[in-house]
């Protein structure tokens, strides 16, 4: 009966959609009238409310303290989606305030003279206002009054003319910032969570292992990576629209041909073209480059485009009158200012110390109050010119409003969905599909595009993804990541402003062209266009590091980075270090043997038996990889015979488990049945038991009898690789670390050496001083010394004396006696320091500068340049991981 609700569900949906009933009250209406409905036949056919629900149900929910719905009042304190009032607010001022409209005309008349170059600079702006505005109506319509008619005068195509308006005006959705990025980086971190309880319990059910490694893990997205991840093929869709423009002028002259500028290309031409283009350039720079930098999050970053929004509109509107730039050129000296003072004072208020932080803390709260006197100066005056501010701010209320409203109801109806066992209805289907996963996607991603048809882009995000993400997420065939996936979507949804009967960016355009241009024109303009965005599907599931490289490249480099002992990376970080030492490997032996010559007699003899038999390690880690990286071919080899049978095994051992599922429900059913006086309803669910066991049984004929013999072998050779891999890790530490603490030893030195005096000191203070009075100034040098290295053996004596005078029996004299001892060891590592510094260390240095980026690479506390982008390189390429589950 789940299933009929579960139908009820989309058919009252689907019925108040195509009725034209809004959305934001579609999909809550329809989810409540469907659980009310069904808690009602619950009650009144089974006496239980819970009765027709899959998964829990009203009863259920409200005895467990919350309802199903509960976290959906949640959904606006998300973090992320603060930023998309800010975002709003940003592009609707500026679009008000004619920024947009100046950009467009410069433009057009720099790229005119080329052939198809008032297409040219219609993209371009288009890709401008969608990393500023990100709105697809206000951009859509600004374009089609100011482009459009100039267009048409010069001969332009209609389709083409229009075609490229639409298209370009959907930019905004794809590139950073948008809004769709940041609500898809919503919904995958919630479905990222889910595909990783879904795949542990996917390698428990295939290897019975009870923890999966961590290089396993499900990789997550933020909205910041989203916008990292996205920017590329952005950038890449920009490019193949100029692409086709050029390419279509060229073929056919007459569809677009150049368009002479009348005017002159002298100085105050390019003074225009500087201040239409570099503001809008500037706040572009400022927003997603203090995301990249790692000096805002998403949501201080839509702060920033929105205060310098709010500057830009002061001076735009306050064009042609005395002191128009004043507010903008004092914010621009305030922040240069701030600069200057971050970088010259601590400007930390707690930390305020001296006269001189003061004097920081003091000029940076001028600059400040500086900054916003002139934000309130440009947003007095966008309140005072036609009223400008309390436009945009109702607009942005509206906006925002609408978006909340549908995440809220989206919620709801995702609640429903599931509860009505439709999350589970699609992932059967999925996982049913013969081809793999990237069948599956193309089956998801085919859904989700014609839906573009019939729906609008926040409904599909809100709705499709919270269902399908979690099953491509959690497939490890591909292995693809959160972000890759949300760009995906986010390129197939953008299609839905295109696709006709309802793509909006063409009722945008209808609503302000000429009645000239006739609809049909427009829908053969954007078939093009669509054709381009699905290449650009293609360009990017083809090459995933177009996404994923510059977010790893970001989180390599940032101060954040993970270590390179960081299990997720072990496998790029082998690989890094198997490039290295195939160029370097010679030249790492020849350095340990001319390293065993060094004289090391008057180093500590543990010390340098360690140090020696470092040198051998080299050869034995070197011999070990080169075994790992045999043992890796051999399993690689193995794979080629094994992946086939795999995955048939594991398909029917999937369906496998969905009968034993069904029998476990049906057993549940019949232990429940009472009353039941003929036996009939006893009978048919015994027979029904039987006839799904019968079932099973012959499905699972259909398993190799020579499976787990196979299974066995191949899982071997894994475990081979991993204790090769594991044993060289082993080898190269022991390579390393001696040489590694030996030269932290030597370049101790004169902070050894700068101890000298506080230990003297404390001798003669302990035999003079209370015993209770010398407990913390024992325990501070002792800490000194532990923050040396090589000294531990003398902050051990330093610390046993402290006990001796902490004691409820104090013993000086013995607490005398390790402090001597303490003297005498710090005596003599002074002098085979000293020494070894000279001789030595030099020697040592070079070695251990050569093995630092090769075998000891795990032992440092961050990636090198050069290593980082390896390893970004590295891990932004999808790897096949189902052959471990």
């Amino acid at each position: 009966m789940e299933l009929v609700f579960l139908a009820v569900l989309v058919i009252l949906m689907a019925t108040a959609l195509g009725s034209g009933y809004p959305v934001a009250f579609s999909l809550p209406g329809a989810s409540i009238l469907t659980i009310l409905l069904a808690a009602s036949c619950g009650y009144i056919f089974a006496g239980n409310t819970d009765a027709f629900f899959a998964q829990g149900g009203p009863s259920q929910w409200l005895s467990a303290g919350v309802t199903n719905l509960r976290g959906v009042y949640w959904e606006p304190e998300r973090d992320t989606l603060i930023a998309i009032p800010l975002f709003i607010f940003m592009g609707i001022m500026l679009q008000r305030s004619r920024i947009a409209e100046d950009l467009l005309i410069t433009m057009a008349q720099l790229f005119g003279p080329v052939p198809g170059g008032l297409g040219i600079s219609v993209v371009f702006v288009g890709a401008l206002l969608a990393a500023t505005t990100g709105i697809v109506g206000a951009t859509v319509v600004a374009m089609g009054l100011i482009s459009l008619p100039a267009m048409l005068r010069n001969n332009y195509s209609q389709s083409l003319a229009t075609g490229t308006i639409a298209a370009s005006g959907t930019l905004g959705q794809i590139i950073p910032p948008s809004i769709v990025l940041i609500i898809l980086a919503d919904q995958l971190a919630s479905a990222a969570d889910q595909a990783g309880t879904i795949r542990k319990s996917l390698y428990k059910e295939a290897t019975g292992e009870l923890t999966m490694p961590s290089t396993f893990d499900v990789v997550s997205t933020s909205a910041g990576e989203m916008f990292l991840g996205a920017f590329v093929p952005g950038i890449v869709l920009v490019g193949l629209y100029m692409a086709y423009i050029l390419i279509a002028a060229f073929l056919r002259p007459g569809i677009a041909p150049p368009v002479p500028f009348s005017g002159n290309f002298d100085r105050a031409f390019a003074v225009k073209v500087v201040v239409s283009l570099v503001p809008p350039l500037l706040l572009i720079f400022l927003v997603l480059g203090s995301i990249v930098g790692g000096i805002a999050t998403v949501n201080q970053a839509g702060a920033i485009g929105a205060a310098g929004a709010l500057i830009m509109a002061g001076y735009r509107l306050h064009d042609g009158q005395p002191r128009a730039y004043w507010p903008a050129l004092l914010a621009i000296a305030s922040l240069l200012a701030l600069v200057a003072i971050m970088s010259t004072f601590d400007t930390n208020i707690k930390n305020v110390k001296t006269s001189q932080d003061a004097l920081g803390v003091t000029l940076a709260i001028i600059a400040s109050l500086t900054l916003i006197f002139a934000l309130i100066w440009s947003g007095w005056r966008a309140f005072k010119i036609e009223n400008t501010l309390e436009g945009v701010m109702i607009e942005t209320a509206k906006t925002t409003s609408l978006v909340f409203i549908i995440l809220l109801g989206a919620a709801m109806l995702t609640a429903a969905f599931r509860a009505f066992g439709g999350e589970e209805l699609v992932r059967h289907f999925l996982e049913g599909l013969p081809g793999g996963f990237w069948f599956k996607f193309i089956v998801v991603m085919s859904v989700i595009f014609i839906l573009g048809f019939f729906l609008d882009f926040i409904e599909i995000a809100v709705v499709v993804v919270p269902i399908v993400a979690p099953i491509l997420l959690a497939d490890p065939e591909a292995n693809v990541t959160a972000v890759w996936l949300g760009v995906m979507i986010g390129l197939n949804i953008q299609t839905s402003f295109l696709t006709p009967p309802f793509g909006f960016a063409l009722f945008y355009l209808r609503g302000v062209a000429p009645a000239v241009v006739k609809t049909i024109q427009m829908y053969k303009g954007v078939v093009p266009f669509i054709g381009l965005q699905l290449l650009a599907l293609v360009i990017v599931a083809w090459s995933p590091p177009l996404v994923n490289y510059l977010p790893n490249r970001v989180s390599l480099l940032s101060d954040n980075a993970p270590p390179p002992r960081n299990p997720k990376l072990s496998y790029c970080v082998d690989q890094y270090v198997g490039q290295q030492i195939a160029l370097h490997g010679a030249s790492l032996i020849e350095g340990a043997n001319a390293a065993q010559s060094i004289d090391l007699s008057i180093l500590p003899r543990k010390l340098a038996k360690n140090v020696s038999s470092s040198f051998d390690s080299v050869a034995i880690a070197l011999d070990e990889l080169a075994a790992a990286k045999n043992a890796s071919e051999m399993t690689n080899a193995a794979s080629v015979e094994f992946k086939p049978i795999h995955t048939d095994v594991r398909a029917i051992q999937r369906d496998m488990r969905r009968i034993d599922e069904s029998i476990q429900e049906l057993t549940i059913v019949l232990e429940r049945t009472r009353d039941d006086e003929d036996g009939n309803k006893t009978k048919a669910l015994n027979e029904r038991i039987a006839r799904l066991t019968a079932d099973r049984d012959a499905i699972g004929e259909g398993i190799p009898a020579s499976w787990d013999t196979t299974y066995d072998a191949y899982a071997d050779l894994q475990k081979a690789e991993a204790n090769a891999y594991r044993s060289y890790s082993r080898s190269a530490a022991d390579a390393y670390t001696p040489i590694a603490e030996l030269m932290a030893t030597f370049n101790a030195g004169e902070s050894f050496r700068a101890l000298k005096t506080p230990l003297m000191d404390i001798q003669a203070a302990v035999a003079s001083s209370p015993p209770e009075d010398m407990v913390d100034p024992l325990s501070d040098l002792s800490r000194s010394f532990g923050e040396i290295q090589g000294a531990d053996d003398i902050k051990s004596l330093l610390s046993d004396a402290r006990r001796k005078v902490k004691s409820k029996t104090p013993d000086k004299d013995a607490a005398l006696e390790l402090i001597a001892e303490a003297i005498a060891e710090f005596k003599a590592q002074e002098e085979w320091r000293s020494v070894g510094e000279v001789e030595i260390a030099p020697k040592i240095a070079m070695y251990e500068d050569s093995l630092r980026t090769t075998l000891g690479i795990r032992e440092q506390s961050s990636f090198t340049r050069e290593q980082a982008l390896s390893v970004a390189s590295c891990v932004s390429n999808h790897r096949d991981i189902s052959l471990s589950f």
